[in-house]
Parts: structure tokens; sequence; C-alpha cells
């Protein structure tokens, strides 16, 4: 038993003048930014012209324009591109929650912005348990030409429940 505390003795010795290496190890899961409310001034010629389309939603969003690269795609599919603003939908009727978003998208493409964050939810709240504004979600950003891209965001920032939008930047005001 002597030799075990001979070793631990020269080990201890050996360890004197060692410092601890600062742990400065990077936190793997992204902490879930809190939505923040936009006071977007309100349009009375507001276009409110969205179609009614019959598209079929899944749990998980996804379109891509013609012409996007499958890596840009991949990007903001995996989450490396960071939203520059969030609209939360959460308890709005379908009118204002088209309105929201048309101001939304109008106030993001004035600031350049190029990745935004649309949450939705998953519709576990709404009659029947069917995700109406996901749907609508769907269906709208698929009509807006400046709409490049979409799809359901990363686990961390709201998974099937929110939606990463790519926008171009070649937008103006004169498209409206």
């Amino acid at each position: 038993m002597n030799n075990d505390s001979d070793e631990k003795n020269e080990f201890e010795q050996a360890m004197n003048d060692v410092t601890p290496l600062k742990d400065e190890r990077v936190t793997p899961v992204k902490k879930k930014p809190r939505p923040v409310k936009l006071n977007l001034p309100v349009d009375d010629n507001e276009d409110d012209s969205f179609a009614d389309m019959h598209i079929e939603t899944g749990d998980e969003l996804s379109f891509q324009r013609p012409g996007i690269q499958n890596r840009l795609f991949s990007d903001l599919k995996r989450g490396y591109i960071e939203p520059e603003a969030t609209l939360d939908l959460h308890g709005m009727r379908v009118t204002e929650a088209s309105q929201s978003m048309n101001r939304f998208l109008k106030h993001a493409l004035k600031r350049r912005l190029r990745c935004v964050l649309v949450i939705h939810g998953k519709g576990q709240g709404s009659k029947g348990q069917q995700p109406v504004l996901k749907q609508k979600t769907n269906q709208w950003l698929r009509q807006r030409d400046e709409v490049l891209a979409f799809t359901s965001a990363p686990r961390w920032n709201g998974g099937t429940g929110a939606t990463y939008v790519l926008l171009s930047r070649k937008w103006t005001d004169e498209n409206y």
C-alpha cells in the first residue's frame, strides 16, 4: 500500500506547477432567440391580394425557386444563415396574419435583409388540430417573387412551427 501513496506523491509533485486550461468551448446547441415585436406602420392602401391556393402542407415546409443553389438552400435549412428579423403570427386570425406578413416582408426588403424568421406555430391550438397559419404561410410565401426559398427552421429556432425565409436583395420599391 505504501507503493500507491508514493505514486500519488510523485504525481502531485509533477503536477505542482501546472495551470489548468481554460474551457473555451462553444455550447453546441444554439439558444432560441425570443421574437421581437415590430411596430410596423399600418398602410391603408395595403395590398391583401394573396390568392387562396390549394397546396398540400406536410409537417416540414420546403420551397426553392429554380436557380437557387443547393448549397445555399442547404445552409438555410441547417440554420447557418442567421435570421435578421422575426415575425410571430401566434394567435392572429388569417386576415390579420396576411396583413402582418405583407408589412413584415416589405419592411425586410426595404432594409435589404437576407433571411427572416416567420413563427406560425404547429396548429395544435386550432380547431381540428389543423395548422391554419402554417398552411397559409406556405401558400403566401410561394406567391411572393422576392422570396427565393423557405424551409422549416432548425429545432433550436422553432422547428416545424417556424420557417426561415430567404429574400432577394435585388428587390426595390418599384416592384410594389
